[in-house]
């Protein structure tokens, strides 16, 4: 764990080529519209990348009480990892075509887990050669599953207890009830400050500055990670927040991964949408 906090949570390609340990670079698209990512995978992926696939090997089966992309069992991350090549000792950068929103869910499980992960800033449009279309050959490696950390994680009570400051990762109009394609209830959770993850970045999909990216948080009232809880839809793009809140130095906060597609089917609960 005390290495992994020499890892930055974003890295660029140079600091990348700086290394001498061995990277393994893996292309994390996915979609919410149910696009496949394993088919833009295909059509082209950084060299050397491995395809990891968020459905099968970064989510647990859906539920109304575990939401839309709950954990998957550790046993079954494990399994995943090691289908892909990768092993305990690798540093792992992900990837995307969103800017890392995506990629930050692979990130935050590996580092939560006490393993070396990374956010490649501006994702696959940050590189200037050419694509490969053949997938990287993977040798089933050692990769040693561990319990996902409890004081990382919080849950429904969390995510509505005056004691957390809670902020909600999704786009605006989501956040205010105003478009919702995929939950059963628009809104938001009462309390909640939207803080969304794609305002963390500038047009070209990087990382805006410290100074703007500080300004977000500091505008919902989050001077630190401490006691701040993360939500989206359903625990992927809140990663992308809580990695910059750690980028920030303002410590690790918590995933509620069950997110608004958990919370929307509490039909007990109270829902805000100003």
């Amino acid at each position: 764990m005390e290495e992994n906090r020499l890892i930055p949570p974003f890295v660029d390609l140079d600091w990348c080529a700086g290394q001498q340990r061995r990277i393994v670079l893996a292309d994390t698209r996915w979609y919410l519209d149910g696009a496949a990512g394993r088919d833009a995978y295909d059509r082209g992926h950084l060299p050397g990348a491995v395809f990891v696939d968020l459905d099968r090997w970064l989510s647990g089966p859906a539920s109304e009480d575990g939401g839309r992309n709950p954990l998957p069992d550790p046993a079954v991350f494990a399994a995943g990892m090691q289908e892909c090549g990768i092993e305990d000792s690798d540093l792992v950068v992900a990837y995307d075509d969103a800017g890392g929103v995506i990629a930050a869910r692979l990130v935050w499980m590996l580092r939560a887990t006490g393993h070396h992960a990374a956010v490649l800033d501006g994702g696959i449009a940050s590189y200037a050669g050419p694509l490969e279309t053949e997938a990287a050959a993977a040798v089933r490696s050692n990769f040693t599953e561990r319990p996902w950390p409890e004081h990382l994680l919080a849950d429904i009570s969390d995510a509505t207890s005056p004691a957390f400051q809670v902020i909600d990762a999704r786009n605006l109009d989501r956040y205010l009830g105003q478009h919702d394609p995929v939950d059963p209830r628009p809104g938001h959770i009462p309390g909640a400050q939207n803080v969304p993850c794609r305002k963390n970045l500038d047009a070209g999909g990087q990382l805006l500055s410290e100074a703007q990216l500080l300004g977000n948080f500091q505008r919902a009232g989050i001077e630190s990670a401490d006691r701040t809880v993360s939500y989206c839809g359903s625990g992927v793009t809140a990663c992308h927040n809580l990695l910059v809140l750690e980028h920030l130095g303002l410590g690790r906060g918590r995933l509620f991964v069950g997110g608004w597609s958990q919370y929307s089917h509490a039909v007990d609960l109270p829902v805000a949408t100003a």
